[in-house]
């Protein structure tokens, strides 16, 4: 079964951290490109994060110095480190690979 599932999301204070996980099932996260999005409430969906098969990333303006994204290719999964969390970051996350999407988790930032 091809699928991606993501984990990771909780409840978090301003300025905490998180790190998402995206496990790939009958697909390889190394070849390709695999991306993070998110959807905040009443709000369309955004490109966040994406990698490529070379390894190399590419950020929204938003998060650029505080979220990485990355790769284990061992693990088949793709990670998403979240730092200095603020309430704007409050969404549902979405890992994303060949038109294939995961249900999501989602992320709560406090005040």
């Amino acid at each position: 079964q091809v699928q991606l599932e993501e984990s990771g999301g909780g409840l978090v204070q301003a300025g905490g951290a998180l790190r998402l996980s995206c496990v790939a099932s009958g697909i390889i996260v190394s070849i390709g490109v695999t991306e993070w999005h998110r959807q905040a409430p009443g709000k369309q969906r955004e490109l966040v994060a994406r990698i490529t098969r070379s390894g190399s990333t590419n950020y929204a303006e938003s998060v650029k110095g505080r979220f990485t994204i990355s790769r284990d290719n061992a693990k088949n999964t793709v990670y998403l480190q979240m730092n200095s969390l603020n309430p704007e970051d409050t969404a549902v996350y979405y890992c994303t690979k060949f038109s294939l999407w995961g249900q999501g988790t989602q992320v709560t930032v406090s005040s």
